[in-house]
């Protein structure tokens, strides 16, 4: 086992963060972002800044200062082979992109091992989910070609629990967590290339941040779990708050949506949850409605698609409309969840109208 490893992780801004862990732990990292943001990650470095419990305000992690390496460039400028792991860090509709298509059909082709953040389990992914057709929900996906030359063998999905921004008076650079919980990562098949998630996991725990004024733990860690479902414990907590920030009319914060009406997100968590017991997951694989209920307090801003519905995209993530596509070959349905994916679809068919004059 190598001494370190090089990661590579597509997109700069959520992929930051975990990269900023990385590096943290003496790791070597390289961020594919737009070439404005390559530049300006290269010149003055990615900026984490994270709560940490006990502190008086956010503790600011400088990637220039690290005893890894982070840094930043375009797809066209990196070879997949010349890494370890991949880290999937964009939002699905943006793998279709020139440029960053073709390079994730290169590293499909070169085989390199990849474990997606992204909350929309790549398709690959769905192919290790015992009960799932992973081909009957290739139209819940923007362009579900991108990962025909996957081996399912090969892609892992990593639970994007902790919550971060880019704040908006800041440069691109500068990520602000706002929830630091931790990565919850299923296990590849491979046990070596499991042994590389185990390893980052080991490091990145033993990692002690110099304030200047001592030594301290930073939050969010990597854990690996053996069994796939513990990432789909996601899909409860985005079909309850995230989604549901869109409405018939303004947007709303995460903790509104959950807190609005609490019952109504209960109902709909609690069928998310069974529908991945009813998948195989186990109980402890998931996370109790009470604990998002208390962490949704602190989410006072809507969610990254909600926002970017309500600033015109054309195409966002539908993690809605996977899960009410597996809940049907599972034979179940919830008419709130169908009011959910009503909604997003109408504000998408808006938004694609407007584009289009």
């Amino acid at each position: 086992m190598p001494t370190t490893y090089k990661i590579l992780i597509l997109g700069a801004s959520y992929g930051s963060l975990l990269g900023m862990k990385m590096a943290l732990a003496g790791h070597t990292v390289k961020l594919v972002c737009l070439p404005a943001e390559a530049e300006l990650i290269n010149k003055e470095g990615a900026r984490v800044r994270l709560p940490v419990k006990g502190r008086e305000g956010l503790v600011e992690v400088d990637s220039r200062k690290l005893p890894g390496k982070l840094s930043a460039d375009g797809p066209q400028a990196v070879r997949p082979g010349d890494y370890d792991l991949v880290a999937l860090a964009m939002q699905e509709p943006q793998y279709r992109s020139a440029g960053v298509r073709e390079l994730l059909d290169a590293v499909a082709k070169e085989r390199v091992p990849c474990m997606s953040i992204m909350n929309m389990p790549p398709l690959p992914y769905l192919a290790r989910i015992p009960g799932v057709q992973a081909s009957a929900c290739r139209e819940c996906y923007t362009d579900p070609t991108v990962w025909d030359s996957f081996d399912p063998k090969l892609m892992t999905l990593c639970s994007p629990d902790p919550q971060a921004f880019r704040p908006p008076e800041e440069k691109v650079n500068v990520l602000q967590v706002r929830l630091p919980t931790n990565f919850k990562s299923a296990r590849f098949e491979s046990e070596a290339h499991t042994a590389i998630l185990r390893r980052l996991q080991a490091d990145i725990e033993a990692v002690r941040f110099d304030t200047g004024a001592g030594r301290i733990e930073l939050p969010v860690k990597l854990k690996v779990h053996d069994s796939v479902f513990v990432p789909l414990a996601k899909w409860a907590m985005l079909l309850a708050g995230n989604y549901r920030c869109v409405t018939k009319g303004e947007v709303r914060s995460i903790k509104d949506a959950v807190h609005g009406d609490l019952e109504a997100s209960r109902a709909v968590y609690d069928w998310v949850v069974k529908l991945c017991v009813a998948l195989g997951a186990q109980e402890k694989d998931l996370v109790p409605f009470a604990k998002y209920a208390a962490a949704a307090q602190g989410l006072a801003g809507p969610s990254s698609a909600a926002r970017a519905l309500y600033a015109g995209a054309p195409y966002i993530e539908r993690v809605d409309r996977l899960v009410r596509t597996v809940a049907a070959q599972k034979g179940m349905r919830s008419a709130a969840v169908d009011e959910i994916v009503a909604l997003v679809d109408a504000k998408l068919e808006e938004n694609r109208r407007a584009a289009k004059k």
